[in-house]
């Protein structure tokens, strides 16, 4: 039997299917960061809870995955790719404690962009100019929309913001070379885990949890992160990792605009033209094809 995502690939072509993938996981970033801010800011959830209870739901989900299809033997234990994610995951619930939805989503990509973008540098990839113009523009959007307007985070909040998109560039960096990404991210799932049921047994005073604060996790856990992430890596096999790093500045202005929904943020022209600046350069990005320079080396 073949996966889901096989039965898709019969509808599109291939550059529609990964823009189709990459579009859905871009919204489900997105998503992450609404559900958490949305568990945290009113107490219904402590924040060690919400990353367990995100891993856990997020193992289970991915397990089902692999067992319902038709998939190689495992693949070997990534023990450094798991406490990359563990380390995303933590950081990324304890950072938005002090850190607003829109504020928190722009730091962490921004580390993320850097994280990746250095990587692909030292591995030879190279944009053509107009490539690098589209990464300019976009990088000005987020310097527009990051400038005062929004609330300035704390610096712990942003130092652990900064952490968790440095974990999560090299955890995306790394989810390219398996060759069956899903099986892979479920081992990477249930052995960070127990990581995060330890951080959470450690904070064990401070544990408080709600229905509400449990249900978020677990779509954060099961819905955007589990199935989230099989998207991303669908996608992920056919991007370089400049342009992954360039796709993700377009979660920004998604997380923002769902704040705005969501969390009662207001709407700004602001956030209209930096959301237009970074998808418009995201989009000119897309449209080159990035080169490797190792023969001008």
């Amino acid at each position: 039997m073949r996966p889901p995502a096989s039965v898709f690939a019969l509808h599109l072509r291939p550059g529609v299917r990964v823009v189709a993938l990459t579009s859905v996981a871009m919204l489900a970033f997105a998503s992450n960061s609404l559900l958490c801010r949305l568990a945290l800011q009113a107490g219904r959830i402590d924040a060690a809870s919400f990353g367990s209870v995100r891993l856990v739901s997020g193992a289970l989900m991915l397990a089902i995955i692999v067992r319902t299809s038709a998939r190689r033997p495992a693949p070997p234990a990534d023990w450094p790719a798991a406490a990359m994610l563990f380390a995303y995951v933590a950081c990324f619930s304890f950072a938005y404690l002090t850190v607003s939805a829109a504020t928190g989503a722009l730091i962490l990509f921004g580390a993320v962009q850097l994280t990746m973008f250095t990587a692909g540098w030292r591995a030879g990839e190279r944009f053509a100019p107009a490539g690098w113009a589209g990464f300019g523009v976009a990088l000005g959007g987020l310097l527009y929309l990051v400038s005062p307007g929004l609330a300035a985070p704390t610096p712990q909040g942003a130092a652990l913001m900064t952490v968790a998109g440095i974990a999560w560039g090299i955890y995306s960096i790394r989810g390219r070379k398996p060759a069956d990404p899903v099986a892979a991210t479920a081992g990477n799932f249930l052995r960070a885990a127990p990581l995060a049921l330890a951080l959470s047994a450690m904070l064990a005073a401070r544990i408080h949890l709600t229905p509400a604060g449990v249900a978020l996790a677990v779509l954060s856990g099961a819905l955007t992160s589990g199935l989230g992430y099989v998207v991303w890596y669908a996608a992920l096999r056919h991007l370089t990792a400049m342009r992954a790093a360039a796709i993700q500045l377009s979660v920004p202005p998604l997380a923002a605009c769902g704040a705005v929904l969501l969390l009662s943020e207001q709407p700004t022209w602001r956030l209209a033209l930096a959301s237009a600046a970074i998808l418009g350069g995201v989009a000119a990005v897309l449209a080159t094809r990035a080169r490797h320079a190792s023969a001008a080396r």
